[in-house]
């Protein structure tokens, strides 16, 4: 059957109608909220290359998590910016390191709010990268040692889950991450901790401002050995169920924007829950586009985030959880 008898606009008369029919629902439950935590006191900066967004020092700190748990997020991506760096990223896994002794103040402040730690060497190594440096006498090459990085990204995670943290997320993208931290949690008595992998993570572009806000740009080289070819979608499905085989919990696509079609695939082939993360650069240009008049900042957000959803993510992670939040309120 065709027009006349078939008329698609009946079930647009009103938004009523649109409500009734309407496929996809976003709200606040599936949104989380970056923070960056600093050592220092009375520390609120903003990151100049992300409006909006904030370096907090763990006394300042308070203020931004009880906006967050008002406006009825559920959970926040934990990052650190540690007050000193070396080769092997020690403050990291230090049980007095900056993400250990922030999620254990939000714990205690909002035990219901789930803290989920970033798990990467990063931010905490002088060289930027997410794991060890090797460096190769013969041909003078630099690169990241696999599984010496594994040891202590598995005591990163420890660390940060005896510290409280309800959800390890692992982001740095070596081979058998998952498989590793799983048996050290499970081997500290941490067996009930799910894993959010990074399964899917692109060396992408989209990273830039992220870079500043997490002091976490590279020294030398770049990281496309160890994070994956933005060309490449097959490869993804291997990663994905690499880590589905060795215990991941959630599976992450990362960026979500320039990707719904891996998040699209992830959801059609596992039964994990899907996390899409909006990145920085995704979060900057709309600030920059909305800043010149040029878009609808509201309209534009609700949109992607809409987007991801329907692409199949379950959670987003997203710098505008929290305006996002406040306009799904006030919808």
């Amino acid at each position: 059957m065709a027009f006349p008898t078939v008329r698609h606009r009946r079930l647009r008369s009103s938004a009523a109608m649109r409500n009734l029919v309407r496929e996809t629902t976003l709200t606040v439950h599936d949104l989380i909220q970056p923070l960056f935590v600093t050592h220092d006191t009375n520390v609120k900066e903003e990151i100049p290359s992300m409006p909006g967004v904030y370096h907090f020092s763990l006394d300042r700190m308070d203020e931004e998590v009880h906006q967050i748990a008002e406006l009825g997020i559920q959970g926040i991506l934990l990052f650190g910016v540690p007050d000193h760096k070396d080769e092997v990223g020690s403050s990291a896994y230090d049980e007095q390191g900056i993400v250990q002794q922030a999620t254990r103040r939000i714990k205690a402040l909002y035990p219901e709010l789930l803290v989920i730690a970033d798990t990467c060497l990063c931010q905490f190594t002088n060289t930027g990268h997410c794991g060890v440096i090797h460096h190769d006498p013969t041909t003078g090459r630099a690169d990241v040692t696999n599984d010496e990085s594994l040891a202590l990204l598995t005591r990163t995670a420890v660390s940060q889950a005896r510290a409280g943290a309800d959800i390890i997320a692992p982001s740095n993208m070596m081979d058998g991450f998952v498989a590793a931290i799983r048996e050290g949690l499970d081997e500290a008595g941490l067996s009930h901790i799910p894993i959010m992998s990074y399964s899917v993570k692109y060396s992408s572009a989209f990273y830039g401002p992220f870079r500043d806000a997490a002091h976490s740009a590279p020294q030398f080289g770049d990281r496309k050995t160890y994070q994956m070819d933005p060309a490449n979608s097959m490869e993804a499905l291997r990663e994905a169920e690499s880590d589905v085989i060795e215990g991941a919990d959630f599976l992450m696509v990362k960026p979500a924007l320039a990707y719904m079609d891996v998040i699209r695939r992830l959801k059609d082939n596992f039964d994990l829950p899907i996390v899409a993360y909006n990145v920085s650069a995704e979060y900057s240009m709309v600030k920059a586009a909305a800043a010149n008049g040029w878009i609808d900042e509201r309209a534009i957000v609700l949109e992607t985030l809409t987007g991801f959803k329907r692409a199949g993510a379950d959670i987003i992670l997203t710098y505008f959880a929290k305006d996002a939040a406040s306009w799904l309120r006030q919808n």
